[in-house]
């Protein structure tokens, strides 16, 4: 086997490792009640080259060669689990705008019940410190 085979095979035995089920299915994680699974999609890229000389009367014989490659993970999904129910949630370009817009009156609604919780505690703990003082 000559150097860019030698290289290539190396190359892609380690692109290989990075590849793996794990990757694309990544370890599920908890969030409050809910379970998260990231999905993501891989894109391998590889390259070698190699060449030899000839013998001159000025340069020796030689052989060379070289490869590179890259790994892309592109988070695409996460799939959330709460009791039995089983929803996915699309992530970047491929998420559907009406589904981030269904989302936004929840969130913002648990905004406002956190906002409101802190007003009344601090208004609480004013009013306690009142009736300490006086």
């Amino acid at each position: 086997m000559n150097t860019a085979q030698n290289i290539l095979k190396d190359l892609i035995g380690e692109l290989r490792n990075v590849a793996r089920t794990e990757t694309i299915v990544g370890a599920p994680f908890s969030a409050g009640e809910y379970t998260l699974v990231p999905i993501s999609r891989v894109a391998l890229g590889v390259g070698a080259g190699g060449g030899s000389g000839e013998t001159d009367k000025k340069v020796s014989a030689g052989e060379g060669g070289g490869g590179g490659g890259g790994v892309r993970v592109v988070p695409v999904a996460l799939v959330a689990v709460r009791g039995g129910d089983l929803t996915i949630h699309l992530l970047g370009r491929g998420a559907a705008v009406s589904h981030t817009i269904e989302k936004v009156p929840e969130v913002l609604e648990k905004g406002f019940e956190k906002l409101l919780e802190t007003w009344a505690s601090r208004k609480e703990k004013a009013e306690s410190s009142k009736a300490s003082e006086g």
